[in-house]
């Protein structure tokens, strides 16, 4: 540990050499290298945690530069990891950067977490929040929660020292169509990066003990009023005895929703000639879109301004296989006949060959 590098963290009276000790000593998985995930690895990689790893299987595309700050237009079709390993790397070359390239499943959470001390949760959305939080749950590591919405945001400190965890909060995943997206609804390029900021301040109070942690705890910030509010909310004993992954981590919805997997999906594009629609907003689907789909904006479908006829089999296709989900219950009431499928990860899994077809 290079102490003049921390000179102010070891000369500030509630901090001093020890806690910066245990920065350099503690490791910290980040889950998502997005909105929130920039600010939390550019502040705990600048602060002196000795290993930070991240989790994100995406690429880097321009409509994501207004928030994510650490990438600009040269990054442009990297992927985030890779992008963000180097640009870390240049700010701390002290930190042991681990680069997961890979989305969070039910197949490697428990192995990739059990590697850290701390998981924040810098995800975008339900089924990876839950996923986390069970396998936190399993393994006994506190995790680090933030979520957004528009001009508002969320954070907490879930399964620390025996508090409340996710689940005590939001014990149910909800339905696909009750989920809102900042893909269509959109979200200030500055929330991220102050509530992400929040969540690296509350990993630093967990490694340390350095303060207190927002365990029990919901802090809401609302952007617009430049408010803060907390909720307090108890741990239910039995969301801490979780002793196995569920089966599955997909959203619920009221009508039964097919799927298949990307790697399956890819084959199928290889041998035959497929109808796909995708529900994408217009600056998504320019930005990339397999060629010979159909482009029915969530939106539109939304509003029953549907111009075309759909039979047979159809893939239904969004961004990260949550809005198409809501789409096939829609498409579904409009052709009923029709057999629907839900590609699962959406084009977040899809860009290695997006381009080919």
């Amino acid at each position: 540990m290079n102490s003049q590098r921390y000179d102010r963290h070891i000369i500030l009276k509630e901090f001093g050499a020890e806690a910066q000790q245990r920065l350099s000593d503690a490791s910290v998985l980040v889950v998502g290298a997005g909105g929130l995930g920039i600010p939390v690895l550019t502040y705990l990689n600048a602060m002196g945690v000795g290993t930070l790893g991240m989790v994100d299987n995406d690429q880097v595309s321009l409509s994501n530069l207004h928030r994510q700050v650490l990438y600009n237009e040269d990054d442009v079709g990297r992927k985030k990891v890779t992008a963000a390993v180097r640009k870390l790397t240049a700010q701390n070359r002290e930190t042991n950067l681990r680069a997961h390239d890979t989305f969070l499943t039910r197949d490697n959470a428990l192995d990739i977490i059990a590697e850290y001390d701390v998981v924040v949760d810098a995800s975008d959305n339900f089924p990876t929040r839950y996923l986390v939080n069970d396998s936190c749950v399993i393994l006994k590591k506190p995790f680090v929660y933030g979520a957004l919405h528009g001009f508002e945001g969320q954070v907490s400190v879930f399964n620390y020292k025996n508090g409340p965890t996710y689940r005590c909060l939001f014990p149910d995943m909800p339905g696909a169509d009750e989920v809102p997206n900042c893909n269509e609804h959109g979200v200030l390029g500055i929330v991220p990066g102050i509530v992400g900021n929040l969540q690296a301040l509350e990993t630093v109070k967990v490694l340390t003990g350095v303060g207190q942690p927002l365990s029990g705890k919901l802090l809401l910030f609302n952007g617009l009023a430049n408010s803060f509010q907390k909720i307090k909310f108890s741990v239910n004993p039995q969301n801490t005895k979780i002793k196995g992954l569920r089966a599955n981590y997909d959203f619920s919805c009221d009508l039964a929703v097919q799927s298949i997997s990307a790697p399956d999906f890819e084959e199928l594009l290889k041998k035959e000639s497929l109808q796909i629609i995708d529900v994408r907003t217009a600056i998504e689907y320019k930005e990339s879109h397999i060629n010979g789909v159909r482009h029915l904006p969530l939106s539109e479908l939304e509003s029953g301004r549907v111009e075309f006829d759909v039979k047979g089999k159809a893939y239904v296709l969004c961004q990260s296989g949550v809005r198409s989900q809501k789409a096939i219950v829609l498409l579904q009431k409009f052709f009923p006949t029709t057999t629907f499928f839900n590609v699962a990860g959406g084009m977040n899994q899809l860009h290695s060959y997006a381009a080919k077809y």
